[in-house]
């Protein structure tokens, strides 16, 4: 962490009434937290796509987002 920063912070988290600390902790700890699901619960998927359907997935890929609508907007 930058130092400056870091100091920052605790002078005016030092400041702050006991209340209001917890809230800043409660939302450190919020915006740290990962999200999302972990790779290794999602690991029981692998293989699970047939060959044909994933091939279809790559094609419509291909064709789809490879494309560029100047009307769009």
């Amino acid at each position: 962490m930058d130092q400056a920063i870091e100091k920052e912070i605790f002078i005016r988290l030092d400041k702050l009434p006991l209340e209001k600390q917890q809230q800043v902790l409660n939302f450190i700890r919020a915006i740290a937290t990962p999200t999302g699901v972990a790779g290794e619960k999602l690991l029981r998927f692998a293989g699970t796509i047939e060959p044909d359907d994933l091939h279809l997935i790559a094609q419509a890929i291909e064709e789809d987002c490879e494309q560029v609508n100047v009307d769009e907007w």
